[in-house]
């Protein structure tokens, strides 16, 4: 209050300043008529009016009259005015720059009116692209007085939902922001700008259902920006409300997919072998007079059935200890190298005269790892890549230093997999749609490569694009990178 006043009063005291200055340059320096003096004083008034409103140039519209009487207009240095034309003047004078300096603060005011409109549509729109963020509805609730407080540099800010029966507030507690006063506002349904404790309420409403109150202390708001935020709330929260209820539907719509799928997947891996070995034994009995020849051919197949069967078994309970945390690693530092090798080795049977194309530098750290289960890890991926591929492609193994951690990738040229089902193709039991029976296989191998490599603290993922073929890469830790982790 004392700063307002002080600086009320230079303004006065500068006023008065310049209509000396104006008449000691005239009336000493620059001896010229009156038209110039009144025009120049005229201008002062316009400028003073433009910078300190209407109150100062007012003020001064008086004591450059009274100047302009007394030093220029006959006679001189008197303020008795002999030519009545001199009055006309005098009078033409003082309502000219009072009515200019209307004018002018009226057009300042405006100008400042325009400026402060700018300011609040400049922050509701930060404030939109602040809501439309979030897509989760409990997250953006807690989120929105924060926003209000720090976009609007308002004292505190609370928002009632009567859905809930809740208040989320931020900044200091304001008594007047309380809950009894939320709900008065949201049931007599209309803004409440309180000037005295510098608090304002506006409903929060829906489309013409209102759902809920906002209050703010400190810097007053326009009725129009409150408003405007209540129903930028309230669409933030349907938009927030929608994208939950979205991804829900698609959530279930997936998760059922992933059901079906896996029930098929698990059904075909059970029903066939056991469907071969049933058939096999239902023909040895049946016939008892079958040749040497034909009973070792259905014992044959009900043994590699059986090992099929005990296989997917061993499998899964494979992977139910890995889920469980259960498996003990051996873990050593080795070079990746001996992982290559130890897995081709394994897989040399299977990969018959497949070409490979196997790049691994030279002077790559040592990874920490269980050689048996991380050879087991790259088996699968290139007994993968085997089945998936064309005869006569080439699988490609290769292995780089990725930070503290090293790159290993299993490549193939087969048919690639769709984006959907990128995100399934690690899940227990699943196998993609277009292989699952043409193709051999339980589906617990990509499942099992996982768990294990997670449990050496690694990653493991997949780049694919539909006829170009699939990239399988997992990261293990090095000796140096274990060891900053630890």
């Amino acid at each position: 209050m004392r700063k307002s006043l002080l600086l009320r009063v230079i303004q006065f005291a500068a006023a008065t300043a310049i209509v000396g200055a104006i008449t000691a340059v005239y009336h000493k320096l620059l001896p010229v008529n009156a038209t110039t003096v009144a025009l120049t004083l005229l201008l002062g008034v316009l400028i003073v009016s433009a910078l300190w409103g209407i109150a100062v140039s007012v003020y001064m519209s008086f004591v450059a009259m009274l100047a302009f009487n007394y030093y220029f207009l006959p006679p001189v240095k008197t303020l008795t005015v002999a030519d009545p034309q001199n009055w006309v003047a005098l009078g033409a004078f003082l309502i000219v720059s009072v009515l200019a300096s209307e004018l002018a603060t009226r057009a300042r005011q405006k100008a400042e009116d325009a400026s402060a409109r700018q300011r609040d549509i400049e922050k509701l729109y930060r404030f939109s692209q602040d809501l439309l963020q979030s897509g989760n509805a409990i997250q953006l609730l807690n989120q929105i007085p924060a926003q209000i407080v720090n976009t609007f540099e308002v004292g505190a800010a609370a928002l009632y939902l009567a859905e809930k029966q809740k208040v989320y507030r931020s900044g200091p507690v304001v008594p007047q922001l309380n809950t009894e006063s939320l709900k008065e506002v949201l049931a007599r349904d209309e803004p409440v700008m309180d000037v005295a404790n510098s608090v304002c309420f506006v409903t929060v409403r829906l489309g013409v259902r209102p759902i809920g109150s906002l209050g703010i202390s400190g810097t007053p708001l326009p009725r129009q920006t409150l408003e405007a935020m209540g129903t930028l709330i309230a669409l933030a929260m349907e938009h927030a409300r929608a994208i939950e209820q979205l991804g829900q539907t698609e959530a279930a719509r997936q998760g059922e997919q992933l059901r079906t799928a896996l029930l098929d997947a698990v059904t075909h891996a059970l029903r066939t072998p056991l469907t071969s070995i049933k058939a096999s034994v239902t023909n040895l009995l049946s016939n008892p007079g079958l040749v040497e020849d034909q009973r070792r051919e259905l014992l044959t197949i009900i043994n590699e059935e059986s090992d099929r069967l005990n296989r997917l078994v061993g499998e899964a309970g494979e992977m139910a200890r890995l889920d469980a945390g259960e498996v003990e690693l051996e873990i050593q530092p080795r070079p990746i190298q001996d992982v290559v090798a130890a897995a081709l080795d394994h897989c040399k049977t299977a990969l018959g005269h497949r070409p490979l194309d196997v790049r691994i530098p030279e002077g790559l750290p040592r990874v920490m790892v269980d050689l048996t289960r991380i050879r087991e890890v790259l088996v699968h991926l290139i007994e993968n890549a085997n089945q998936y591929s064309p005869a006569g492609q080439p699988i490609t193994i290769t292995a780089e230093a990725n930070g503290s951690t090293v790159l290993t990738s299993v490549a193939d040229r087969g048919s690639g997999i769709d984006d959907q089902e990128q995100s399934l193709i690690f899940e227990k039991f699943y196998r993609g749609k277009d292989q699952r029976y043409s193709v051999e296989g339980t589906g617990m191998g990509l499942p099992i490569a996982k768990a294990i490599v997670q449990a050496h603290g690694g990653t493991i993922s997949l780049t694919s694009q539909r006829g170009q073929g699939s990239v399988f890469s997992f990261c293990l830790p090095t000796e140096r990178g274990r060891a900053v982790h630890a």
